[in-house]
């Protein structure tokens, strides 16, 4: 039996936090109930957008458990599963899987650097022990590990393998993957500067994992919908061009710190990055602040921006 295709926007949320550092359950219905409402495909949480890294096991748990409970009618909800041991994932998929959650990110344990290829048996490890959903995270500027088109590939042809969010920096591998028509969706991340996005959907690509779509959703829902005529190409290039500068504020620090940053600052919910993290300041946030006000967001979203940039500080 052929594979679902997921396609569209996958918007990797920010973990909203109280300003004692806990989470903000709250804020997480807000940011889901924003997501589907502007035409999000699906939320990804606890992604390194999520400061995943910074959250202990039972808080993961706790997200799960919380945010299933607030489920949207019509939108994926997915969660990054990644422990630091084969074991620890596991563990973190099943648990996902028995809230009901639709499927689990994966990527390589950060730190380790181990060999591509025991990564791959990594992956198809966890593949065969997951009772959901699996999608293969490629990420090498956050865990070193880079897989090649061709291991990509060999992943995904286990039939729990549903999709691939690519972060290399190679962008000929958009290319050599779409080729090849695995049964799995193709996306990526929406970083400007590693240059995927508009060869991906030129390719064929599905649509993108992408983070900047925590504060532009409907912007990039366009910039993420699969291409089935000319008209989809067109919009695409304004949606693109026209938001680019938001994508590049969105990567001008290590994530989530300068998405996570403008969002306080435009009256969202989002609260402190946990430490040693700490948000934009000065001309850093004034710079997301400025793009925000020429794509017209406040205005757009209803949105309630902080009255001084000193309050976001």
């Amino acid at each position: 039996m052929s594979k679902p295709l997921l396609t569209g926007s996958f918007v990797a949320l920010i973990s909203p936090m109280n300003q004692d550092f806990s989470l903000d359950f709250g804020g997480f219905r807000s940011l889901i109930e924003f997501q589907r409402e502007n035409g999000s495909s699906g939320v990804l949480i606890m992604g390194s957008s999520g400061e995943v890294s910074m959250l202990t096991t039972e808080e993961r748990h706790a997200i799960v458990r919380e945010t299933m409970k607030q489920k949207q009618s019509g939108m994926e909800m997915w969660y990054g599963c990644t422990g630091p041991t084969t074991e620890a994932t596991i563990g973190f998929v099943k648990q996902a899987a028995a809230e009901g959650a639709d499927g689990a990110m994966v990527a390589a344990p950060a730190y380790i650097c181990a060999a591509n290829e025991d990564i791959v048996e990594y992956f198809l490890e966890v593949a065969d022990a997951s009772p959901i959903p699996l999608g293969v995270y490629n990420n090498p500027p956050r865990v070193k590990t880079d897989l090649s088109a061709d291991e990509v590939l060999r992943i995904a042809a286990h039939p729990n393998v549903q999709l691939l969010k690519e972060s290399t920096g190679r962008v000929a591998q958009a290319a050599q993957i779409a080729k090849a028509r695995p049964e799995m969706s193709l996306m990526c991340c929406c970083s400007p500067n590693l240059g995927l996005i508009v060869p991906t959907m030129t390719l064929g690509g599905h649509g993108t994992a992408n983070m900047t779509g925590n504060i532009i959703p409907r912007e990039m829902a366009v910039i993420s919908k699969p291409w089935e005529d000319f008209q989809d190409a067109q919009n695409f290039q304004e949606a693109y061009l026209r938001n680019l500068p938001m994508l590049h504020y969105a990567y001008s620090a290590i994530n989530p710190v300068p998405m996570k940053s403008l969002m306080a600052a435009m009256g969202m919910p989002a609260g402190p990055l946990r430490k040693p993290q700490k948000h934009l300041r000065g001309d850093a946030l004034q710079r997301g602040l400025d793009i925000a006000r020429e794509l017209g967001l406040v205005e757009a979203y209803g949105l309630s921006p902080i009255s001084t940039l000193a309050a976001a500080e």
